[in-house]
């Protein structure tokens, strides 16, 4: 039988791979087992939320915050849920609770900011609510932005995708999306899905550091795009400010094939070797190499499981370096 922290690493393992309600049934798999557990009750709200189950989303995070009031995440999974639920009112009191549990998080700043903003406009002053939302969340190497429109057909949808510029444009219904992003994305490398409940823009990113925010301003300093330091015959003779609009059926077909045929250096050939390890590994390589990597906030990775399957693994960041918790 599955103990909690197998089925949990199971559905975390789903939630990477976007199978959000796999993810839930596995969650909760693992609360039947152990339902003391606050950061599982936390991580089922997180793929609720992917799912569109708010009220779900906002539950999970009423027992997290029971079982341990310091859980920051809750707060601001709750705060989102109901923030697209529109009880503006409610998220802004659980955004400020959260605040002063951990005031060094700027998110809740951010989410308190929008609350009252929205809460400010008067009747008379205040612009229509748009119908379709928006959010966005990344990995290491991509920044997803998602859509919430039902049934868009493909003949409706235009995505303009540029080194820094992203314009989502849906015909019917009206929706319009016009965004400078914060950092430089490979146009040429990005992917939609249209699915029935929503549509999701996947840009990769030109280097794997995590992005503070999603928007940014033509007077920020962005990090100079990785593209422009490879050798002129690999990179692709497209010039600096093009305008794209995709084949997205065959664009991803086409990155598939060029994905498994590149030798890719750096960084990039680096998560190459890893993913092939981690697909060519054992079962007992793979929990852990999942544990070791989960446990360390990243700063391990150990493919010997008599090593770390006995005890938890510690945080090892390198030398003369700092580590510090990114919020989901």
């Amino acid at each position: 039988m599955a103990t909690a922290d197998e089925l949990c690493r199971q559905a975390n393992e789903k939630y990477v791979d976007e199978d959000y309600q796999r993810a839930v049934e596995l969650y909760s798999e693992a609360l039947s087992k152990d339902n003391e557990r606050d950061d599982i009750y936390c991580h089922r709200a997180q793929a609720n939320l992917k799912l569109g189950n708010l009220s779900d989303a906002a539950l999970d995070c009423d027992k997290a915050i029971h079982l341990n009031d310091k859980n920051s995440k809750a707060y601001i999974r709750k705060g989102t849920a109901l923030f697209q639920m529109d009880e503006i009112g409610k998220a802004l009191d659980v955004f400020k609770e959260g605040k002063s549990m951990s005031d060094s998080d700027g998110t809740f700043t951010d989410w308190i900011a929008k609350c009252e903003d929205r809460i400010s406009m008067s009747p008379a002053t205040a612009v229509p609510k748009p119908s379709i939302k928006h959010e966005w969340y990344q990995t290491h190497t991509h920044v997803v932005i998602t859509v919430f429109a039902k049934k868009v057909k493909k003949e409706n949808l235009v995505v303009d995708v540029e080194e820094r510029k992203v314009k989502i444009q849906i015909k019917e219904p009206s929706f319009d999306l016009d965004l400078l992003l914060f950092h430089h994305v490979v146009p040429q490398e990005s992917l939609t899905k249209i699915m029935s409940t929503k549509i999701e823009v996947k840009l990769k990113k030109t280097e794997g550091i995590q992005w503070s925010k999603l928007e940014g301003s033509p007077e920020e300093q962005v990090t100079v795009p990785f593209a422009t330091a490879l050798p002129s015959e690999d990179v692709p003779k497209y010039p600096t400010s093009s305008h794209y609009t995709r084949d997205w059926d065959k664009l991803a077909k086409d990155v598939t094939e060029e994905e498994k045929n590149e030798k890719l250096e750096g960084d990039a050939g680096l998560n190459k070797f890893f993913q092939n390890l981690y697909g060519d590994a054992s079962d007992e390589t793979k929990r852990a190499m999942m544990k070791s990597f989960s446990e360390s906030g990243g700063t391990v990775l150990s493919t010997n499981w008599s090593e770390v399957g006995a005890k938890k693994v510690e945080v090892k960041p390198p030398d003369g370096m700092e580590y510090k918790q990114w919020q989901q």
